[in-house]
């Protein structure tokens, strides 16, 4: 009985606090159904990873030595090691998307790179707060709205804010129906909201969509060597859906592979949540930062839209640069929601989703590209 209530009394409110921000995550996951496949795990594992003494990561016990705890094992192995878990989801990231709707409009590369503004926006923002140049490119690269790529810059890193930038890449990127809305509305009319974009597809060959992969690895190789892992394992996956004989492993990359790394991702990430590392005023400055350069990705592609139209006699329009971030496909379709309520026979969803999935690309090709500024920078 005085063994349960040390633990009790032991806990601080710091711990206490990690509690409600666990809860929190659950009831956005289940209530909200906003990302539930990680902000579940997520949720928890932050109440795991903060009970006193707690088993799920590595301690001393008397009598007994050293033993190791399940979570922190999984974070060396699949996190800090080796970033597999990351990188590993993006075969399954890869064999779900089509990129059909982008190679019959090569004009949505564009907005796959102007919808990145925001991540070196950030990056200046932290840098002047007082981060380190390490950190502030961590905490920069959540405007890329891809968890498992901010997870891994923020590893290469070395940041020790990986657990607040996991979160708040996650939460932005669940709240996408909330937040790009209001940005694009920020900088928009409604007159260019109700632009009109019929969709003309061309006919993609097969020849075509297996080649494509393969040629964007080695051009982002060559651009930026850092987001090789990511970019080729995503291309990899694409790979996997296009050639058309590998269906089996296709549909596994897709399902089971995506859904296992996904929930041992969310649930190992906690570890970095636990109360002596998450509970600063600097979780709260990652926090706002993120949620800057979130927005200014948005704008950022809304206004380059703007500015093609400039000079374009077909017009584009603006909110389809708002789906150049990386939230896929949740960006596209708040794109869509938004168009249809301007104009219920306005559809956009075909060309929001070209834009979207051109921003999957850019966010990994961005994050190698903030690895290797840093580097070269240091050095």
């Amino acid at each position: 009985m005085d063994y349960l209530i040390s633990g009790i009394t032991s806990i601080t409110w710091q711990e206490f606090f990690m509690y409600v921000i666990g809860a929190l995550l659950i009831y956005l996951a289940i209530c909200k159904d906003f990302e539930p496949a990680l902000l579940l795990p997520m949720g928890f594992g932050a109440i795991l990873v903060n009970l006193p003494a707690s088993g799920v990561l590595d301690q001393t016990l008397e009598g007994i030595g050293k033993t190791n705890g399940i979570i922190e094992w999984l974070f060396h192995v699949g996190i800090e090691a080796s970033e597999a878990l990351p990188i590993l989801l993006f075969i399954g990231i890869g064999a779900m998307i089509d990129f059909g709707p982008l190679l019959s409009n090569p004009k949505m590369f564009l907005f796959g790179a102007a919808a990145q503004f925001g991540i070196f926006f950030a990056i200046c923002v932290a840098t002047l707060l007082g981060f380190s140049l390490n950190d502030a490119a961590s905490i920069g690269i959540i405007g890329a709205a891809d968890g498992p790529t901010s997870i891994l810059v923020s590893q290469i890193l070395k940041s020790k804010y990986i657990g607040a930038i996991a979160v708040a890449a996650y939460s932005y990127m669940a709240l996408v129906p909330i937040i790009q809305p209001a940005a694009i509305k920020l900088v928009t009319t409604k007159k260019e909201r109700m632009i009109r974009m019929p969709y003309n597809p061309k006919s993609i060959s097969k020849t075509t969509r297996i080649l494509f992969p393969i040629i964007v690895t080695f051009i982002a190789g060559l651009v930026a060597p850092q987001s090789v892992s990511l970019v080729g394992f995503l291309m990899f996956g694409n790979l996997l859906r296009e050639c058309n004989v590998l269906k089996s492993l296709s549909e596994t990359a897709q399902n089971e592979l995506a859904n296992l790394i996904t929930l041992l991702l969310g649930i190992t990430i906690s570890f970095s949540m636990r109360a002596e590392a998450f509970v600063n005023i600097s979780t709260l400055l990652i926090m706002c930062i993120g949620l800057i350069a979130f927005i200014f990705d948005t704008i950022g592609g809304v206004l380059f839209a703007k500015l093609l139209n400039l000079f374009s006699k077909q017009k584009i329009n603006p909110m389809i640069g708002a789906a150049g971030i990386s939230a896929f496909p949740m960006s596209a379709r708040v794109v869509q929601k938004m168009s249809l309520k301007e104009d219920p026979t306005n559809h956009l969803l075909m060309h929001a989703i070209g834009a979207n999935v051109s921003g999957q690309i850019g966010s990994v090709v961005a994050g190698g590209i903030v690895l290797k500024l840093v580097s070269d920078l240091i050095h």
